[in-house]
C-alpha cells in the first residue's frame, strides 16, 4: 500500500470476533506505509487474536485498560484520542455497534469511541441472522447519522460454516476506505 502522505496517527480498535485475524493485516499494511498505529483490543478480542501479534505489528503495546495510570497517567481515554487522525473498529461487532450507537462507554474501546474527535471507519461482522436483526441495522443507521463511516460487511463464508451476509471486509478494502477518509480530511 503505497502512500506518499505524511504518516497519521491511527487508532485500531479491535473487537472480539473471528475476523479479528484480519486486523493484524490492516495493522501490519499501516505500519509499513509508516503510519503511526496504535491497537486497543477488547477482553474478548485475545480469544480470538494474541496482543503479542498486534504490539509487533504496530511496535507499541496494545492498549486494554481503561485505569493504566502507568502508562497514561490522564487516562487511556484521553491521551489515546489525542491527535488521531483517524480510529478504525475492525471487527465492529453487533455488540460493539449497540455500544457505541447508544453512548455506553463501559470498556476503553466504547470510552475512546466516545472521546476521539477524529473520523470513525467500523468494518462490521458477525453472523448473516445478527446482521440481518432490526437492532442490528438500526445501530448502523444511528452511527451513520452519527458520521461514522461503514466499510461492509461483505457476503461469503463465514465461520459459522454457512455462507451469507456478515464476512468482515478484506484487509484491502478497509485500507482504501481509511485512505479515502484521510485524503478526504486533507481537503477540509
Amino acid at each position: 500500500m503505497a502512500h506518499s502522505k505524511p504518516a497519521r496517527r491511527i487508532l485500531l480498535a479491535v473487537g472480539g470476533g473471528i475476523a479479528a485475524y484480519k486486523s493484524a493485516t490492516v495493522c501490519s499494511r499501516l505500519a509499513q506505509a509508516g503510519h503511526d498505529v496504535q491497537t486497543v483490543m477488547t477482553r474478548s478480542a485475545t480469544e480470538f487474536l494474541g496482543s503479542a501479534t498486534l504490539a509487533a505489528l504496530s511496535g507499541k503495546p496494545v492498549a486494554m485498560d481503561s485505569f493504566d495510570a502507568a502508562a497514561h497517567p490522564l487516562g487511556s481515554h484521553i491521551e489515546l484520542a489525542l491527535r488521531l487522525d483517524l480510529m478504525i473498529i475492525a471487527p465492529a461487532t453487533a455488540n460493539l455497534l449497540a455500544k457505541l450507537a447508544v453512548g455506553i462507554a463501559d470498556d476503553l474501546l466504547s470510552t475512546l469511541y466516545l472521546q476521539t474527535e477524529a473520523p470513525v471507519l467500523l468494518a462490521p461482522a458477525m453472523s448473516d441472522p445478527m446482521w440481518r436483526k432490526a437492532a442490528v441495522q438500526r445501530n448502523l443507521d444511528q452511527l451513520r447519522s452519527d458520521g461514522c463511516h461503514i466499510v461492509g460487511p461483505e457476503s461469503g463464508w463465514l465461520s459459522c460454516r454457512v455462507r451469507g451476509m456478515g464476512r468482515m471486509s478484506e484487509p484491502e478494502t478497509i485500507l482504501e476506505s481509511a485512505m479515502r477518509i484521510l485524503d478526504a480530511s486533507d481537503e477540509d
